[in-house]
């Protein structure tokens, strides 16, 4: 009995510090959006301000950034996700001696550093008159991040019960009325979850993006060149706002969850 109290201390114990350790960064940073300092710190502490936010709303710069990452993020989106669901389906049906090197092919981006990815998609796409910019970091994103939203779901589809789609087949449905009716619901919550970690792969990735956006500067390049001029807590104030949406839609996702989950238990 104390032994089990001593592992369920522990266990809380390290739960406490993993989440402090987590969340502590992002409260000195949300104090410091509030500090009247020109540098983004909490010390020493100059008093209590909102002038971050108008200058955050002044910074025309950072939005145009900010955008150009939204709009990167929609493109892998839109081309990651379909690449992904393609392979993860041909994987978990080829059964031939090559689907070991098939399946180390298609992880490779995963661990080719991103300078790497991006200098190759670079030089690749110069031989063919194509400039850096939102097409270029678009593909160059994509050739890693594709293989992200193949493993969540080859994942799920190890699961799958391929008994329920012979059924349909044997029922005298099609093979895309079997895929639309009985496969695609079931990878429904794995591909919300790759595309969800796709969006934010892309949105946050520095080390590709840096070699191939010619003029189309992305938010996480625009931060580090004001690294290298001098920040200012108008970048804490951005991160403020994003982190409140992010909770702010954890929230909801959570209460349609549970509605859900009442009214079908």
């Amino acid at each position: 009995m104390k032994s089990e109290t001593i592992m369920r201390f522990g266990v809380r114990f390290y739960i406490g510090i993993f989440f402090l350790y987590l969340f502590t960064p992002l409260i000195i940073m949300g104090l410091a959006t509030f500090n009247d300092s020109r540098f983004p710190t909490v010390s020493p502490w100059k008093g209590a301000t909102l002038k971050w936010f108008a200058a955050l709303a002044e910074d025309g710069a950072m939005w145009q950034a900010l955008w150009t990452s939204v709009i990167v993020a929609a493109g892998v989106l839109v081309v990651a996700v379909p690449i992904g669901i393609c392979c993860a389906l041909f994987l978990s049906t080829f059964q031939g001696r090559g689907k070991t090197f098939l399946y180390s092919l298609m992880m490779s981006p995963l661990l080719t550093p991103g300078v790497i990815v991006g200098i190759s998609t670079l030089i690749f796409w110069k031989g063919l008159s194509v400039s850096g910019g939102v097409f270029l970091t678009v593909v160059a994103q994509t050739t890693f991040i594709a293989a992200y939203v193949m493993l969540m779901v080859l994942a799920r589809l190890q699961r799958f019960d391929r008994t329920l789609e012979n059924a349909a087949l044997s029922l005298g449905a099609t093979q895309w009325q079997a895929f639309r009716r009985i496969l695609l619901p079931y990878l429904k919550p794995a591909i919300i979850s790759a595309a969800a970690i796709a969006f934010l792969q892309s949105f946050e990735n520095y080390n590709t993006t840096l070699f191939v956006k010619g003029y189309d500067t992305t938010l996480t390049v625009y931060i580090a060149s004001k690294v290298r001029t001098g920040l200012t807590p108008a970048v804490n104030a951005l991160g403020l706002v994003m982190i409140s949406i992010t909770i702010l839609l954890a929230i909801v996702y959570e209460v349609k969850r549970r509605r859900e989950a009442r009214l079908n238990p």
